[in-house]
């Protein structure tokens, strides 16, 4: 674990169109359990989320090949859910599922939304960094960043569960606001460095709440 008081790096978010967004990442292994680049690594992810206000983001959006994603996110009831998640599995869906549809966004399609169908419920399967299996259970929103997050790690952004009409509306969404979207998390990754990290807080402070799946 790296020392409480250091600032946590802020790391370049991938955009959609990059390689490693494309394509199914890499199993956590032993070598990856326990150590301190993977601690690291989580509490880099977190400072960068942050920073781009997002409710959860996966390895793959920070140019890592590791099926590894973190999340600060609040169900529909307001309950905030704070964690990672390490080789996740998302439990098959029964027929009949109640689905709800929503407006989703991400941090690697900068800028843009579009309403998409997704079951209200949802459990997901993993491990946490020191290789503990772990269970999470989300409903409503919370169960629609899961989702999403597991989405971005088999290698899927929301925009390929788009009809080709909405997919070019996000990309036109994008192109037009991206600019705008860098300046803010640029000036948002400044304040950061500027006051830094509070003397009681990990660098990984998870404070600040998150608005949107990534």
């Amino acid at each position: 674990m790296s020392d409480l008081h250091e600032r946590p790096t802020i790391l370049r978010i991938t955009e959609i169109g990059e390689r490693i967004l494309h394509g199914p990442c890499r199993p956590a292994g032993a070598e990856d359990f326990g150590s301190p680049e993977l601690a690291r690594l989580i509490e880099e992810m977190f400072a960068t989320m942050h920073v781009a206000d997002g409710a959860g983001l996966a390895a793959n959006q920070v140019d890592v090949d590791l099926r590894l994603f973190v999340y600060d996110c609040r169900d529909d009831q307001g309950v905030r859910h704070v964690g990672h998640l390490l080789n996740p599995v998302v439990e098959p869906q029964t027929p009949g599922r109640r689905l709800i549809e929503d407006a989703e966004g991400c941090l690697s399609v900068p800028g843009a939304h579009a309403t998409l169908a997704r079951p209200a419920h949802a459990v997901v399967h993993g491990f946490d960094q020191h290789g503990n299996p772990r269970t999470v259970v989300g409903t409503g929103y919370f169960a629609r960043c899961l989702q999403h997050e597991t989405d971005h790690l088999n290698g899927h952004l929301y925009v390929d569960r788009l009809s080709k009409r909405d997919r070019k509306d996000v990309l036109r969404q994008t192109a037009e606001r991206r600019d705008g979207v860098f300046a803010e998390r640029a000036a948002a990754a400044e304040r950061l460095n500027r006051r830094g990290p509070a003397a009681d807080c990990a660098p990984s402070c998870r404070c600040r709440p998150a608005e949107s799946p990534a």
